[in-house]
C-alpha cells in the first residue's frame, strides 16, 4: 500500500516567491544601497558637501522600485498559499520532475520547511513507485510480495531522492537494487529530507527501520545497509540514536550485517567547507554581504555534511563495514586526486582517516574507484561488482 499526497506546484510557487523577496529583492537592495553609501560617501569626503539632489533621487527611486517588487512578490506569496489550501493545483508527487524538484529543495532548506511550511518538508520513508509505503503489515505485505528475511537498505545523500540510484544504468544494464533483488535480497529504496540535522534523520531512520522489522512479511534474517554521501552519515547517525552505552538497541540494529558507505564524508566535505568560508569571506563587506546570506541559507544537513561524524558515533555492534571512495585521477595518491578527491569528498574522509592516523572503522573493507566523480558511485560497474562479492 503507497499513499499519494503532499505539497502541490502552488506551494511551490508560493515559496519561490518568497525566497525572491527574502534573497533576490533584498539582497539587490542592500547591495545597491551598500554601493550607493560607498561612491556617495567618498565624493561627500572629497567635497565635503552633504547629499546632493542626485543622491536623495537616485535613493528614493530605488527604494520605490524595490518596495514596489517585494510587496508585489509577498502578495503573490499569500495569494498562491490561499489557493493551495484549498487543494487546487498538481501534486508534486505525482512527477519525476516534481519529486526532484522537492528533494532538491528540502536538501536546502528542508529544517526551514519544516518549521514554515511543514506541507512540503519530507519524511523519511520506505518508497515505491514514486509512493511513500506505510510501514504496516499489509502496506508493507502489499509493496513486496515477494519479501525475503534479507533486506538491504540504500539512502541517497544531500538533495537526491530514491530515484538517483537508477542512475548510469545504461553502464551496467542493471541498478544495485535490482541485481540485489536477483541476487535473494528484499531492496528498500529510502526517502529523507536531508536538510535535516543528522540526528533528527538518524532518529527518524531507526524508528522507520524498527517499524520496517517487526512488521515485515516474513522473519527478517540480515540487514544490509548501504548509503550514498550523506545517507551514509544518516545510517551512522540511526546506529547511535538506536544502540545504548551497554550495547543494547533497537531490534534492527543487531540484524545488521554489513554497512557500505559511497563517498560518504565521513570526515566532512571539503566542497562544502569552502562555501562556508565563503559566505563569512563575503560577509566582511557591505556591497557583498547579501551575497554571504544566499550562500548562508543553506540548511543544518548542509551544516552537518560539512562537519562530518566524528568517533563519539560509535560503530554498529557485529557490522562489517566497507568504505567506498572516488577520484577523478585514475590513481588515488595523484595529486590531483588527493586535492579534489571525486568533487565533494576526498579518500581520507571516505575511509575515515584523520591527518594523526586516526580510523572511525578499523578493520573496515575500503575500495577505491578511479576516473569517477561523487555521483558515478550510485551506480558503477566496480561497486557492484564489490557489492556481489560483500553480500553474497
Amino acid at each position: 500500500m503507497t499513499t499519494a499526497s503532499g505539497p502541490s506546484v502552488l506551494d511551490l510557487a508560493s515559496l519561490a516567491c518568497e525566497v525572491a523577496d527574502a534573497l533576490v529583492v533584498r539582497s539587490a537592495r542592500d547591495t545597491h544601497t551598500a554601493w550607493l553609501d560607498r561612491v556617495h560617501g567618498l565624493g561627500r569626503r572629497l567635497g565635503g558637501t552633504g547629499p546632493g539632489v542626485v543622491e536623495t533621487a537616485h535613493r528614493g527611486i530605488a527604494g520605490a522600485v524595490y518596495g514596489g517588487l517585494g510587496l508585489g512578490l509577498r502578495t503573490a506569496s499569500r495569494g498562491l498559499d490561499r489557493a493551495a489550501a484549498t487543494g487546487a493545483g498538481p501534486r508534486l508527487e505525482d512527477s519525476t520532475r516534481g519529486r526532484f524538484v522537492s528533494a532538491a529543495v528540502n536538501g536546502l532548506i528542508g529544517d526551514r520547511l519544516l518549521r514554515e511550511r511543514p506541507q512540503m518538508a519530507i519524511s523519511t520513508a520506505v518508497r515505491l513507485g514514486g509512493r511513500d509505503v506505510v510501514p504496516d503489515g499489509p502496506g508493507l505485505a502489499q509493496a513486496f510480495p515477494d519479501a525475503t528475511g534479507r533486506v538491504v537498505v540504500l539512502l541517497h545523500g544531500l538533495c537526491e531522492d530514491e530515484s538517483y540510484w537508477g542512475r548510469h544504468r545504461e553502464r551496467t544494464g542493471t541498478t544495485y537494487a535490482d541485481d540485489l533483488a536477483a541476487r535473494g535480497w528484499t531492496p528498500l529504496l529510502l526517502r529523507a529530507n536531508t536538510g535535516l540535522s543528522l540526528r533528527e534523520n538518524g532518529a527518524a531512520l531507526t524508528a522507520l527501520l524498527q517499524q520496517v522489522v517487526e512488521h515485515w512479511p516474513v522473519e527478517v534474517t540480515r540487514i544490509a545497509l548501504v548509503g550514498h554521501s550523506m545517507g551514509g552519515l544518516v545510517m551512522r547517525a540511526a546506529g547511535a540514536v538506536a544502540v545504548q552505552p551497554d550495547g543494547t538497541g533497537a531490534g534492527w540494529t543487531r540484524l545488521v550485517s554489513d554497512v557500505v558507505t559511497l563517498g560518504t564524508p565521513h570526515l566532512g566535505a571539503p566542497v562544502a567547507q569552502g562555501i562556508g568560508h565563503g559566505s563569512r569571506g563575503l560577509s566582511l563587506l557591505p556591497e557583498t554581504a547579501a551575497f554571504g546570506r544566499l550562500l548562508d541559507w543553506r540548511s543544518v544537513g548542509v551544516h552537518d555534511l560539512v562537519a562530518g561524524l566524528a568517533e563519539d558515533v560509535p560503530a554498529l555492534p557485529h557490522a562489517r563495514y566497507r568504505l567506498v571512495a572516488a577520484t577523478l585521477s585514475a590513481a588515488e595518491r595523484h595529486p590531483v586526486g588527493q586535492v579534489v578527491g571525486d568533487l565533494l569528498v576526498r579518500p581520507p574522509s571516505a575511509y575515515g582517516r584523520d591527518r594523526r592516523g586516526g580510523e572511525l572503522f578499523p578493520g573496515a573493507t575500503v575500495l577505491h574507484v578511479g576516473r569517477s566523480g561523487h555521483f558515478d558511485l550510485l551506480n558503477h560497474p566496480e561497486v557492484l561488482t564489490a557489492l556481489r562479492r560483500w553480500l553474497d
